[in-house]
């Protein structure tokens, strides 16, 4: 079983599979080194980037994340301001020190390679580091795979995922089992799921750590409204010189509070989605749900759980984030979050279908309605292309967001005016999702060599 804790990261932007999972990786790579006692031994690395990771590496910034493993940085603690002055050292100086304290010479574009049109057998997010000694001959190599929302598998098997150490007292690996475990205990999803942490961590811990989810998400919000933040005056970085759009929209719809619009909440709900993914946009900090590039899904739902729902509170919000792991734990184990995998319906789709079966439990849905509002939520997005202009998260990312938090509500609303039965299961549509991206032609999976990313220009 994952952890909830597995679902939702702390880390920062612009992509998990491609900024967090290679920055794992080199991290991971680097403390090989350290502990066979060949650290300081090295005098040169090479950094192989396949597939997806090649293909459009550059706009998703796993160099930076490299070079930030390599340093010694992780995802979850890395301060997003730091990162600039540090890259700008390293390419002044040549120079860079692994884990912080042995240096080598290193240079970006000779020391790492993107080979886009190469691919490793195991998952088209491959890796490969190699190490070599002053007369070049190699102390270690290791094959890495980013598999997915910040999810990294050294060597042998993609599929050979990290479970958890200890046996929980209700596990599930399908949606057919996570409802019999509700029937037979009485328990909602998110009472099962909390049930399954509390062998990993007492209670408390668990809502303190999920409480502090909550609260990466809703800075991540204000700092994408430019709240604190002089860089969301900035347009966000690349080619594109694409604009924020989240800080102006905030302001209007702030000005306008108490007009009458019965569609103002969607309104806020757009805006919550947006600022997310620009400030992922701009390698800001936000929170895995359950990727980066998905990860203005869930906190626009919660915040419109937050700010619309009568009653909202912190008891809510653990229930939200709860039930919105199962679910995507469900995906996890059962189909892909990977957009190189099976496109972005593993991504927003999948995010749109947690957000959904969570918002549905804190209106007081059943775990059947729960089940219901997942289904929905994906059925609908089956088929969604991952196609970045430019190989960046901000066409068609951004809105992508706002239209999947949407479609997670009214998923919501539907399963909660029903009683539950529904003619497609959520396992069903979870098999159909896995067949769909086994189906679509890799130029729709994260390698922006069709769709939107050939047919718009790059100014």
């Amino acid at each position: 079983m994952l952890s909830a804790f597995d679902i939702f990261k702390i880390g920062i932007g612009p992509s998990s599979s491609h900024t967090v999972g290679p920055m794992r990786a080199a991290l991971a790579f680097a403390q090989s080194l350290e502990a066979r006692g060949l650290l300081d031994a090295v005098v040169r690395l090479q950094v192989d980037l396949y597939g997806s990771l090649g293909a459009t590496g550059r706009g998703h910034a796993s160099d930076q994340g490299v070079i930030l493993g390599l340093l010694g940085d992780a995802p979850d603690t890395v301060l997003p301001e730091t990162v600039q002055p540090r890259l700008d050292a390293l390419r002044r100086d040549g120079r860079l020190m692994l884990l912080g304290r042995h240096g080598v010479d290193f240079d970006r574009v000779r020391d790492i390679a993107f080979l886009g049109e190469e691919s490793l057998p195991e998952h088209p997010n491959a890796m490969r580091f190699s190490a070599r000694d002053a007369d070049g001959a190699p102390l270690a190599q290791a094959n890495y795979f980013s598999i997915g929302g910040g999810f990294v598998v050294e060597g042998g098997s993609a599929a050979d995922a990290v479970a958890a150490a200890a046996p929980v007292p209700y596990p599930f690996t399908t949606g057919d089992e996570l409802m019999a475990q509700c029937r037979a205990t009485g328990l909602s999803v998110a009472g099962l799921v909390l049930c399954n942490e509390c062998v990993w961590r007492p209670e408390g811990e668990v809502r303190a750590g999920l409480l502090r989810i909550w609260g990466v998400m809703r800075q991540c919000v204000q700092r994408g409204f430019g709240v604190d933040n002089a860089l969301a005056a900035q347009a966000l970085p690349g080619p594109l010189r694409m604009r924020r759009r989240a800080p102006e929209l905030q302001r209007e719809l702030s000005a306008q509070a108490g007009a009458g619009d019965p569609l103002a909440a969607m309104d806020w709900v757009n805006a919550f989605a947006m600022a997310v993914n620009e400030e992922n946009a701009a390698g800001g900090r936000v929170v895995t749900a359950p990727t980066n590039g998905a990860a203005g899904v869930v906190p626009a739902v919660m915040h419109y759980y937050a700010r619309f729902v009568p009653g909202a509170n912190e008891a809510g919000v653990v229930d939200f984030l709860l039930t919105a792991a199962a679910i995507g734990m469900l995906y996890k184990a059962n189909a892909s979050i990977s957009g190189a995998e099976v496109g972005c319906q593993g991504e927003v789709g999948v995010a749109c279908s947690m957000a959904a079966g969570a918002l549905a439990a804190v209106l007081g849905a059943t775990p059947a309605q729960v089940e219901n509002a997942a289904e929905i939520g994906m059925e609908h997005n089956l088929g969604l292309t991952c196609d970045p202009v430019g190989g960046m998260v901000q066409i068609p990312c951004v809105e992508r967001n706002a239209m999947g938090a949407v479609k997670a509500i009214n998923a919501a609303r539907m399963a909660l005016r029903g009683d539950g039965s529904h003619y497609v299961s959520l396992d069903a549509v979870i098999r159909t999702m896995k067949q769909t991206g086994a189906d679509m032609k890799s130029t729709y999976k994260e390698t922006s060599l069709g769709g939107l990313a050939v047919n718009v220009v790059e100014c």
